[in-house]
């Protein structure tokens, strides 16, 4: 059982994000006031396709025939690569809070292209499924809308998978 002194620094967080930056935030209760604790960018998911790569497969004739293909063997795009990098980046983070025993529940907000690969790569980390999830670029709103976005009915809500 946990005492009262542990029960008190455990926070409920809220990560707000998209594929450049992140802010993470604090709440002592579900709908208490946030407290921005950290920010995180990524400079690379500003930058365009073009820019990220550094050399790209070229292009080769078939061994027989008059076929012709790219060289290349990516799936995804320079743009997904980055930002599978950095959802994993944020997701390191809340692991951290997890195993610290700092976290009672987390949300997430991010932009619908960038959310499920940010709750994967959060889930990966920690275990914890979202207590809510909003589908939208909220980043750099002030606190206020923010919260308002946060604490509206109908929020998608999860329970804990162990």
């Amino acid at each position: 059982m946990t005492s009262s002194a542990e029960q008190r620094e455990k926070a409920y967080w809220v990560i707000v994000a998209d594929e450049s930056s992140a802010t993470l935030y604090a709440r002592a209760s579900r709908r208490g006031d946030l407290d921005k604790r950290l920010t995180l960018r990524n400079e690379a998911g500003r930058k365009k396709a073009g820019e990220i790569l550094a050399d790209r497969g070229g292009r080769s004739f078939d061994s027989f025939g008059r076929g012709r293909h790219t060289m290349t063997r990516e799936k995804h795009g320079p743009k997904a690569h980055v930002a599978g990098q950095f959802a994993k980046q944020v997701a390191k983070h809340m692991g951290d809070i997890v195993r610290a025993g700092a976290c009672r529940g987390y949300s997430l907000v991010a932009p619908p292209k960038f959310l499920g690969i940010l709750r994967d790569a959060v889930y990966r980390n920690c275990k914890l499924e979202p207590m809510a999830t909003i589908d939208k670029e909220l980043i750099g709103v002030s606190v206020d809308d923010l919260r308002s976005y946060l604490d509206a009915p109908g929020q998608r809500r999860q329970r804990r998978i162990d």
